[in-house]
């Protein structure tokens, strides 16, 4: 993509989902990049993609006075190929992969993971932490728990990609997956490519995110 230039031309804005925004946050002070910011949009969206894809443009055509680069802190995440129309429109690049989960797994260990079991259901940190208001609340299960096996029958278990090593979080998962009636297990992917695309936004020397990921086995928590 041509380099975009505006007032601020040595700074680098990442627009991101905000169910990334403590990642995001973490990797730039960690790595020291003291040259990029974060803006993120509503978590929310991520029970209603169709929102994305326009609420990224305006982000982004906001900021092009203000930001020398813009980076886009999303995968497709649900749209249909909608948000990456909009980042050739406007000459951005995004994450890599589909959604979240591909690129903290890495994208070769999540086309194994998904072939070995299709009926997976995914949470990150962050949607363990928010669990009842983005899943249970988010898709009606708190008012209409008849519904429960409407949207979840065809599932069979449920897989934490955590990027963290909190007990808690894990125990949190196994109630989770309690709750919709799921097997349980737990990998630990860290960062994965969305760290190598961040640091690569800031030392561009750094090898580009498809490399791979080193995503650690699958175990049952």
């Amino acid at each position: 993509m041509p380099r975009q230039t505006g007032a601020t031309d040595g700074r680098t804005l990442i627009i991101a989902c905000g169910a990334l925004a403590r990642e995001l946050l973490e990797m730039v002070r960690a790595n020291g990049l003291d040259q990029i910011d974060v803006e993120c949009l509503p978590a929310s969206y991520h029970n209603t993609p169709d929102l994305i894809p326009d609420a990224v443009e305006e982000r982004v055509r906001s900021a092009r006075d203000r930001y020398g680069h813009v980076f886009v802190g999303y995968a497709d995440c649900g749209t249909g190929g909608r948000l990456d129309a909009v980042c050739t429109e406007l000459g951005v690049d995004r994450l890599p992969g589909a959604h979240c989960y591909e690129f903290f797994a890495g994208s070769g260990p999540f086309s194994d993971i998904q072939e070995a079991e299709i009926g997976t259901f995914y949470l990150t940190d962050y949607l363990i932490k928010h669990f009842d208001r983005i899943v249970i609340a988010g898709l009606g299960l708190d008012r209409h728990p008849q519904l429960l096996p409407d949207y979840f029958g065809h599932y069979t278990r449920l897989l934490y990609l955590a990027q963290t090593d909190d007990p808690a979080l894990i125990e949190k998962g196994r109630l989770a997956a309690e709750r919709l009636g799921l097997r349980y297990e737990v990998r630990r992917t860290g960062y994965g490519e969305l760290e190598t695309s961040i640091v690569h936004l800031g030392d561009p020397t750094v090898a580009d995110p498809i490399a791979g990921s080193t995503a650690s086995p699958a175990r049952v928590a």
